[in-house]
């Protein structure tokens, strides 16, 4: 697929150098999609999408790897191409059921290596240490997770949950394919418009209501129902605590997903959980650092799988 953006007069042409194919798979009562780059001789490796994400999103690090990698990415239930849950709210267990069924028509029994980006990278890590045999290594880029809770948080959140199902969430419509470029912008002011105009049709989609067509975000409304469940930080350590495998900690220098998390004050403290554990932080790059540099991030996920073996 080829894009021509036109900014000032001039053409911009962004051109995949590994153009992606996609399949569909039956997982658990849903007809799933995934998008695959690459040689099927070649190792395995998974990449899973964040928060009102697409698997297409993965386009620009997919052209750092694809010549030594069979790269695979699914669009997450309710997301992209994949089809809707039809329920109120999204559940972050069914995530983990659906990856531990995509791993079993992916790769079979043959470990793959997984990385995943924000709330991605969140399900990485605890697949990786609830199912350690199923993967070889371990990537995260940004998955910070959230803020300790406690039981008393209980009683509002749930009362919060139940008054938010009964006025249910809209997502945005936009009137043409260059709003959404914009949008994707604003979202992320380092994403060039050549990277845009390739997202934007990846991102949404134009339907047609009557005389009137518009653009509307892939993405199932009800991802944004907060969820009635209070994240329970020890639980997530104990998953880390299993994980098993050389694990990547990517987190851009840029990024301000860990102040909208509200800070998350002993973050460090639970990477002290991972064994074998890797970090490295990139330049001039914000949150979605796949997008903003592609190519250094591609070298660094090659040198660490290169050099990482298992620690016993």
């Amino acid at each position: 697929m080829q894009v021509v953006v036109k900014v000032k007069g001039k053409s911009l042409i962004y051109k995949e150098k590994f153009q992606s194919s996609s399949r569909f798979l039956k997982v658990r009562n849903l007809n799933y999609h995934v998008r695959e780059w690459g040689n099927p001789t070649l190792p395995a490796l998974v990449m899973l999408h964040g928060w009102m994400d697409v698997s297409a999103s993965f386009q620009f690090v997919a052209d750092q790897l694809a010549h030594r990698f069979h790269l695979f990415a699914p669009d997450w239930r309710g997301f992209g191409l994949t089809q809707w849950s039809c329920s109120d709210c999204y559940w972050f267990a069914d995530y983990l059921a659906d990856l531990d069924c995509l791993m079993d028509a992916l790769v079979g029994d043959k470990p793959a290596i997984l990385l995943g980006h924000s709330m991605g990278g969140n399900v990485a890590m605890v697949y990786g240490g609830v199912r350690p045999g199923r993967i070889s290594h371990l990537i995260n880029l940004e998955g910070f997770g959230l803020n300790m809770s406690f039981a008393e948080q209980a009683p509002a959140r749930l009362a919060r949950w139940m008054d938010a199902v009964k006025q249910p969430p809209a997502l945005k419509p936009y009137a043409t394919v260059q709003e959404v470029e914009q949008r994707l912008m604003k979202n992320n002011p380092r994403l060039s418009a050549d990277k845009a105009a390739f997202l934007a049709p990846y991102w949404a989609e134009l339907k047609k209501h009557g005389e009137i067509e518009r653009w509307e975000i892939r993405a199932d409304p009800a991802h944004r129902l907060m969820s009635p469940l209070l994240y329970h930080v020890e639980e997530v350590l104990a998953c880390w605590r299993g994980i098993t495998v050389p694990t990547l900690w990517v987190e851009a220098v840029q990024s301000d997903s860990r102040e909208k998390l509200g800070g998350i004050a002993d973050f460090e403290d639970r990477l002290t959980h991972v064994k074998n554990l890797s970090t490295h932080k990139i330049d001039q790059a914000g949150h979605m650092v796949h997008h903003d540099q592609p190519e250094e991030l591609g070298q660094v996920i090659m040198h660490f799988l290169d050099r990482a073996v298992v620690q016993v």
